[in-house]
């Protein structure tokens, strides 16, 4: 008698599955073509005169809901994984698709470096309200 009690090995159990699904939904890639660093907090936006993502054979089920997503309301990479319930890397992959296929377009944060310094913003504050 086995493990499970009826007389069959398994070789996984019904959690397994998931642990493959990211794997496969990328084709098991770690990055696309046009990915260039995704941060959690950039903005999905969806192009408005792009074609219908469901008549693209070529593009996954994960890939149409990101892009339905998108059209409601311009979402972060983070918020794409929690909403499809899919890891950070399996999104940024699968976003990089839809960049390359220009069916979404990312606006990415600014750097910290390149914000603008916390004293100049003062320094004009203070300057309009002297007017």
């Amino acid at each position: 008698m086995s493990a499970d009690g009826q007389g069959r090995n398994h070789w996984f159990d019904d959690e397994a599955g998931p642990v493959v699904r990211p794997y496969a939904m990328t084709r098991g890639r770690t990055s696309s073509a046009a990915q260039h660093r995704l941060d959690l907090i950039a903005v999905v936006v969806a192009e408005p005169d792009a074609d219908d993502p469901e008549a693209d054979v070529t593009l996954s089920p994960e890939h149409v809901d990101i892009v339905g997503l998108c059209r409601d309301t311009p979402q972060s990479v983070a918020e794409l994984a929690a909403e499809l319930d899919l890891p950070v890397g399996v999104v940024r992959v699968l976003v990089g698709d839809l960049v390359e296929s220009e069916l979404v377009h990312v606006n990415r944060p600014v750097p910290p470096a390149e914000l603008p310094d916390e004293n100049i913003l003062r320094d004009v504050i203070s300057g309009l309200r002297a007017l």
